[in-house]
């Protein structure tokens, strides 16, 4: 396992730095790669969550995948392949996939989990599985996550996670939680008023983060938005390195 972090680190360190947006044209995928971006589809109070039908989860997809996925490609010498895959927590296949993602799901009254998306779960995460929670802001919205989330761990604590944590600094040399606002707005100010953001985790027994919720941030608009003319750049980079590194940490530990 030393051997496979070292070499996951060091292919990743061989390319350049993050200076700007990365050219996401004329990309070579392989079918056969090693990371693929997986979408959790869920349901919510106010509406169930079938693809095609919209809902939360649905939000900047795909473009937000795809582009990330091409971003990886062109930052690291990870291989990636060329579709996002959107699953429900209660799919075994969700068990082919070391990353997964989740955003919004604080809207619509709350995510709901039956009790197989329950099990899955937290099968998953306990057998070094990593969940990103992307995207959802204030105080309400807090709350309707973790009356649902709760359900997947209910005896571990959720901690903050400080700006020296090495998920920041596994990669891209990051100081801490970025607040990276939706298109249109500034990181002065946010959704519902916010200019702050903050890192929270579930770990498992080894002290790994298991979850990592990204509270009061939306990376998935700054993949999304990449080429947008009123989209700044700079929203657009700090996107690409914390989900790199987000990534690059689940992928070594």
């Amino acid at each position: 396992m030393k051997s496979i972090y070292a070499l996951l680190l060091l292919a990743a360190l061989s390319t350049t730095a993050l200076g700007q947006v990365p050219d996401l044209t004329s990309l070579d995928y392989d079918r056969g790669g090693e990371f693929n971006f997986v979408r959790v589809q869920f349901d919510t109070y106010y509406g169930r969550g079938f693809r095609g039908y919209g809902g939360p989860w649905s939000i900047d997809f795909p473009d937000a995948d795809m582009n990330f996925l091409r971003g990886v490609s062109r930052l690291t010498n990870i291989r990636v392949m060329s579709d996002p895959i959107v699953l429900r927590l209660d799919d075994e296949e969700i068990f082919d996939y070391p990353f997964l993602y989740m955003l919004e799901v604080g809207q619509g009254g709350g995510l709901i989990l039956n009790p197989i998306e329950i099990e899955n779960l937290r099968e998953y995460l306990l057998r070094g599985g990593f969940l990103l929670v992307d995207d959802f802001w204030g105080v309400r919205q807090w709350d309707n996550f973790i009356s649902a989330f709760s359900q997947v761990f209910p005896d571990r604590e959720i901690v903050e996670l400080k700006p020296e944590h090495e998920i920041f600094h596994c990669y891209y040399d990051i100081d801490g939680p970025q607040l990276i606002p939706a298109l249109y707005r500034s990181d002065e100010y946010g959704e519902q008023g916010i200019d702050y953001a903050t890192n929270h985790a579930i770990l498992d027994d080894t002290g790994r983060v298991m979850v990592l919720i990204n509270w009061n941030s939306d990376m998935g608009d700054g993949w999304e938005h990449t080429y947008h003319p009123a989209y700044p750049t700079r929203y657009a980079n700090s996107a690409y390195r914390l989900g790199i590194n987000y990534l690059m940490y689940s992928m070594t530990h």
